[in-house]
């Protein structure tokens, strides 16, 4: 734990891999520039590798930090919670930043309860937004301003929490990947690098890295334009082929609910939602899904939402844009054949006007 430091920094670790950054501490530097506006105080990324890290300080600055606490060791090759934690330790006492923030990645998951531990400071866990505010702690009369106030989904999504460290700081957030907009690089930007000399007197690895061997994920749903999704009401795995048929004729990319996941429709890759990817695509049709909370919060923000569904009461009405009331085993192969056949498609279903869509959207 460090002293309560309103003059100190906002940090974003930047999780690498094998020299290649990953996507999340980009999207965390944006809002990572929010929080330090309203600060009034730098932004800083925090980079550990084992070498060669300016290429990736370059592009850390262009995305919006305003330095780079870089790291180079051999011990940092490959990822261990002791060896990471203990140089974050070093670098927060040495540097008092106020607020860090770390990507709700496996990596980010495992080193920032670490580093949490081992400062004594609070941590919170997959928040969904964070912003600046005030607070005064129950019982008491005392206004603490300009703290992060971390948002995140609580009992199973029912409810949004606010949580505030007032006296334990740094205030310390894993933010769930894709949940924040990815800011756009300025090639002219530049951070001021700052290299630091890790202290690793006496240290002694608990663990000996022999292998790693990493499988990439099958689908990238947040780069995809068009996600067709398909939730418990596809039925089986059999109809779920009827999402894979209607995503290829689409150009689009296969999503599913964490029911379908779980009933074994489909792999995890695929899952949109609080515990699997957050997406933002142009279109979104969501088949068989009801809507949960915990769902939507993972694809509310898409462009436009089609949504299928037998069930006219279903969730998921409230957030999209066009619905359809009918059974997905004949929706889908005439939406299929329809595209594929470039005709308008009349007397598909009863179009639903929902709190999510206006008159002429239903109808559309």
């Amino acid at each position: 734990m460090i002293e309560v430091n309103r003059i100190g920094e906002v940090w974003v670790f930047a999780e690498q891999e094998k020299g290649a950054l990953s996507e999340v501490p980009l999207e965390l530097l944006g809002k990572g520039r929010e929080l330090a506006e309203t600060l009034g105080v730098p932004l800083a990324a925090v980079l550990l590798t084992a070498g060669d890290g300016e290429e990736m300080a370059t592009r850390l600055g262009q995305y919006g930090a305003d330095k780079v606490y870089l790291v180079e060791h051999d011990l940092l090759r490959q990822y261990q919670a002791s060896t990471y934690a203990r140089v974050i330790r070093e670098l927060v006492q040495a540097h008092a930043p106020q607020v860090v923030l770390y990507g709700a990645t496996a990596m980010g998951r495992d080193l920032a309860p670490t580093v949490a531990s081992s400062l004594r400071c609070g941590l919170t866990a997959d928040c969904t937004d964070l912003q600046i505010g005030d607070h005064t702690p129950p019982g008491s009369k005392e206004l603490h301003r300009n703290l992060l106030l971390q948002i995140r989904p609580a009992f199973g999504g029912s409810i949004i929490a606010t949580i505030v460290n007032y006296d334990r700081w740094p205030q310390m957030a894993t933010v769930r990947e894709g949940v924040m907009v990815m800011p756009q690089p300025d090639g002219q930007r530049r951070a001021t690098l700052v290299r630091h000399a890790a202290s690793f007197s006496g240290f002694r690895a608990p663990l000996r890295i022999l292998e790693s061997e990493r499988r990439e994920k099958r689908v990238n749903l947040k780069a995809a334009r068009v996600i067709v999704a398909g939730g418990a009401g596809v039925g089986t795995r059999e109809n779920f082929r009827l999402v894979w048929e209607l995503a290829n004729c689409l150009g689009g990319a296969v999503g599913a609910s964490r029911a379908a996941i779980d009933l074994g429709f489909v792999d995890k890759d695929h899952q949109v939602g609080q515990t699997g990817t957050t997406v933002r695509p142009a279109l979104y049709v969501a088949c068989g899904i009801s809507g949960a909370v915990q769902h939507r919060a993972g694809m509310e923000e898409s462009a436009k939402i089609l949504a299928i569904n037998i069930d006219r009461s279903a969730p998921i009405f409230s957030v999209a844009h066009y619905g359809i009331v009918g059974d997905l085993r004949v929706v889908i192969p005439r939406l299929v054949r329809a595209i594929r056949g470039g005709a308008r498609i009349e007397g598909l279903a009863e179009p639903l006007e929902g709190p999510g869509m206006s008159p002429r959207e239903a109808r559309g």
